[in-house]
């Protein structure tokens, strides 16, 4: 169970009233961002498993380093459901295609995911999101592969009876701006 405190003080200083209001936020993963990424783009919809089934695998939609040119890394995240055998996605970017297939053991499905956010470069090359790798329910984790820019951001909060649901933002093209596509992804339990 997640705490919340507040604690207000009120300082005088000649007529002046200084308020500092400090907010904590005690032991749980329950209101901690599911990760740091980057703010650019908009969100994609919501897309679920059909039937609340489990998703128990993914593909990652990169573009390989450019050189010189306009890297964007992450453009999409593709999740494979149980049921049907279908896979979802949210919001992709138009550049790169698609890597190999990650699915968990038989019997098991995706618990967590963790993203790959290489943070703002100011004058450099953004590329935002870079990999992703995904948790298993019996504890293996698969490792995606996306690009190695940036560094790893905390795993989501841990779905018990699996991840269903996905939902991603992704920047547009931004013509002959810095392009970023995929910029944060939610992971929605079952």
């Amino acid at each position: 169970m997640a705490y919340r405190y507040r604690y207000q003080n009120q300082v005088k200083l000649g007529s002046t009233t200084v308020m500092a209001v400090a907010l904590v936020i005690l032991c749980c993963s329950a209101f901690l961002p599911q990760s740091a990424a980057i703010y650019w783009g908009d969100w994609g919809t919501v897309q679920y498993c059909p039937s609340g089934s489990p998703v128990v695998g993914f593909s990652l939609k990169t573009e390989r380093p450019q050189g010189r040119d306009d890297d964007t890394a992450l453009n999409g995240i593709a999740f494979k459901c149980l049921s049907s055998n279908i896979w979802i996605t949210s919001s992709v970017g138009p550049w790169g295609g698609y890597g190999r297939d990650f699915i968990c053991p038989t019997g098991t499905y995706i618990t967590q995911c963790q993203l790959r956010v290489e943070s703002r470069q100011g004058s450099g090359d953004d590329t935002a999101a870079n990999n992703l790798n995904c948790k298993c329910s019996n504890n293996d984790i698969m490792n995606g592969d996306g690009t190695e820019w940036g560094g790893w951001m905390a795993f989501s909060q841990h779905c018990s009876k699996g991840i269903c649901g996905l939902k991603t933002r992704v920047e547009r093209s931004q013509g002959s701006g810095d392009d970023t596509a995929l910029n944060d992804a939610k992971f929605l339990c079952c």
